[in-house]
């Protein structure tokens, strides 16, 4: 039996660092796709691959530097609590206390454009979303807080929580890094909501997000199928006029 229980915390505990970990919902931030007190599984195998985060996607990361000041919450629970709580989160079927992390969508990624002025949509290199699918009830998307634009640098995000009204996001923190999160501080995302049970439900990407023409490349395709497409013609009316200049000469 000890040998069989060894073997069952160890498998737990590579699970949790490898594969999957619960992280519990500390604030009010991602309302109403996520509430607090909810439990949320992070897949953390995808990123052992090298995959970075994509737009859309709701991300745990670690707290790049002082992001956490008033979005969580101490438990008042008492010691034997806490320290049941401190076994299970180390073998991960609890989250974790003492962890540093936040979780918000991914709204642009690296070498994306993003903005939003008072009153408007939030813009990707131009492509305005259509976020009433996710974004709290009565909310706007930005108009507490205006921003951009700003260029995402490479291996960096841009994050926001869904209820924009009650969530220090990549808007209050753009004294650090323009508010963008490093892809390194990234813990994983967040697949399924796992507890409580009536809640139960995945994460998927919105489909705004799917849009043609969001991503950076995409949007400078037109300039350059222009380019291309004027080339051909340029040349055309080169060689017409050196003939022509030939046979005037001649």
């Amino acid at each position: 039996m000890p040998i069989l229980v060894g073997i069952a915390l160890l498998l737990a505990l590579l699970i949790k660092t490898f594969l999957v970990q619960a992280f519990s919902i500390p604030s009010d931030s991602m309302q109403n796709t996520l509430q607090r007190g909810d439990r949320v599984l992070v897949d953390k195998l995808t990123p052992w691959f090298g995959a970075e985060p994509e737009r859309g996607e709701v991300v745990v990361f670690h707290d790049p530097g002082g992001w956490l000041g008033g979005e969580t919450q101490q438990s008042d629970s008492g010691p034997l609590a806490k320290g049941v709580q401190r076994v299970l989160s180390f073998i991960g079927l609890m989250p974790s206390a003492e962890e540093k992390d936040l979780i918000k969508r991914v709204i642009a990624v690296g070498g994306d454009t993003v903005e939003c002025q008072k009153g408007g949509p939030v813009k990707v290199n131009g492509k305005a979303l259509d976020e009433k699918n996710y974004i709290f009830p009565g909310n706007t998307p930005c108009d507490d807080k205006p921003f951009g634009p700003i260029k995402v640098p490479k291996g960096r995000i841009w994050v926001m929580g869904d209820h924009r009204q009650d969530s220090l996001d990549s808007r209050y923190h753009q004294n650090l890094d323009n508010g963008t999160v490093s892809v390194d501080k990234v813990v994983g995302r967040a697949i399924v909501v796992a507890w409580p049970i009536d809640r139960w439900s995945t994460l998927s990407v919105p489909g705004t997000f799917d849009q043609p023409g969001l991503s950076a490349a995409a949007s400078m395709a037109p300039s350059a199928l222009g380019f291309a497409g004027a080339v051909p013609i340029v040349l055309w009316r080169r060689r017409r006029l050196v003939r022509k200049a030939r046979g005037t000469a001649a």
